[in-house]
């Protein structure tokens, strides 16, 4: 898929760095402080995806990442963000309000727990192994859902059995599962 930022994409990353520097001095939701690595490697996966998502998961969003850049670059895709910790998904919510992120569902819970429904792409970074994701968003895809996991080195051993294709930027392995590879 080919990327292409919003006019006022800039504008936004300065305001969702300024909204993360303010949460972050009470409640350490992240160490990153240069932001423009945490933004490529999130908008990189965007290459590897081939349809428009309609509907598209993160699994547990943390501090944003992937999930609100890529939300400003597919601004007509619907995301679920489902992020457990308390003061995540308060931060998640601020910097939705805050970027007018009109887009973006937040899940203050696990996706097990919420009532499932079919997305088209369903990502996450670094969260648990893959074999793990698939099983914890049983219900939530079918035969067309793609998944996009942004992880690490020792991504072709979490896969186990799973077909999956990995493509490479620096230091990440990106793993994208076809729905009828896992159903």
């Amino acid at each position: 898929m080919i990327i292409k930022k919003p006019e006022n994409f800039d504008e936004r990353i300065e305001q969702f760095g300024k909204c993360l520097e303010k949460f972050n001095k009470i409640h350490s939701i992240t160490n990153y402080n240069d932001l423009s690595a945490v933004i490529e490697d999130s908008l990189e996966g965007l290459k590897f995806i081939t349809e428009m998502p309609k509907v598209a998961i993160d699994i547990g969003s943390g501090a944003g990442f992937p999930a609100i850049f890529l939300a400003m670059v597919l601004p007509y895709t619907k995301w679920h963000l489902f992020e457990p910790n308390t003061k995540k998904a308060a931060f998640l919510t601020y910097a939705k309000v805050n970027l007018k992120l009109k887009n973006i569902i937040i899940h203050n819970t696990k996706i097990e727990n919420e009532t499932p429904f079919i997305a088209d792409l369903i990502t996450s970074r670094a969260v648990m192994k893959v074999p793990d994701l698939i099983k914890i968003s049983h219900g939530f895809f079918d035969t067309h859902t793609k998944f996009l996991f942004y992880k690490g080195s020792n991504v072709k051993d979490e896969l186990g059995n799973l077909k999956a294709e990995i493509f490479e930027n620096n230091m990440r392995k990106y793993a994208l599962l076809k729905g009828n590879d896992v159903c």
